[in-house]
């Protein structure tokens, strides 16, 4: 019996998909952990999208005796590569297929069939996590120094909802900052160096805003909160922050018995409508 070569010791593994393959290759590479004693060659090919690229894999794989593991949202492609693997005796196992298969039934609904539509979503993911670790560093005049990152600068005094507007704005993909207006306080300066078609007022009825603090008041076991709850002090402030806005020229928005989901709708709208944003973040 002559002597035992390397490629016995190895086994080729391709990991072939029509978009990145990052989801096949993790796949693989978590069952691959399982197998130590045998030496590995993972290889991933990516954007395999024509039946001219599948014969190409398959012709590899034959070549060295190699397996297929593939993730492929097109039908037509995955039944090829299925029979090619039959007909050349490589295996071949699909990842992705039965999940679809099972979900049309369950869904009654054929799937997209669009590739990369994983690598989006996660990129979605991200996109929300970034915005929303923005928006928190960046309440309530916080971080002023980065404002220029912001997509949507919110201003309003207390109590007209810029926190949690804010964070479902940034739930939905959008860097949100949002700055407290303080009666006599002037506003920080870096606000006025910043795109202005960014900047959204929040605006409120004084009678709605005096109960809303008296709420908020009865919630500290009714401490004394001074003139923020004095009903001529509040609507001092709300008149300050308008005449900050039409000074300004920046756009309002009137949240009184609004709910956190109609206000950020209207101020989606607004931004859309003076900055020409695709309305993909909708």
């Amino acid at each position: 019996m002559g002597p035992v070569t390397n490629k016995s010791y190895q086994r080729y593994v391709y990991a072939i998909s029509d978009a990145t393959g990052k989801t096949c290759e993790t796949v693989v590479q978590a069952a691959l952990s399982q197998f130590k004693t045998t030496r590995i060659i993972l290889k991933t090919i990516s954007n395999v999208r024509s039946l001219k690229q599948i014969n190409k894999v398959v012709e590899m794989a034959v070549a060295v005796d190699g397996i297929i593991i593939y993730t492929m949202v097109s039908t037509e492609l995955r039944q090829k590569l299925s029979e090619l693997g039959r007909l050349h005796a490589v295996p071949t196992v699909d990842i992705l297929g039965p999940v679809l298969t099972r979900f049309t039934d369950f869904f009654e609904i054929s799937p997209l069939a669009q590739p990369g539509l994983f690598r989006q979503l996660d990129s979605d993911y991200f996109k929300r996590i970034e915005s929303l670790d923005y928006t928190i560093k960046h309440d309530d005049g916080i971080g002023v120094s980065a404002l220029n990152e912001a997509e949507i600068v919110i201003l309003g005094v207390s109590r007209t909802t810029k926190t949690p507007v804010s964070i479902y704005l940034s739930y939905r993909g959008w860097k949100v900052a949002n700055i407290p207006i303080i009666l006599d306080f002037q506003l920080p300066e870096e606000l006025f160096s910043i795109d202005q078609d960014k900047i959204i007022g929040l605006n409120i009825n004084s009678n709605r805003l005096h109960l809303i603090r008296m709420e908020r008041q009865s919630k500290l076991n009714n401490y004394d909160l001074g003139d923020y709850t004095d009903p001529e002090k509040i609507k001092s402030e709300i008149a300050y922050g308008l005449r900050i806005y039409q000074e300004n020229c920046w756009p309002v928005v009137n949240v009184t018995y609004k709910s956190i989901e109609e206000t950020a709708t209207d101020i989606m709208r607004i931004i859309y409508a003076r900055k020409g944003i695709k309305k993909g973040k909708m």
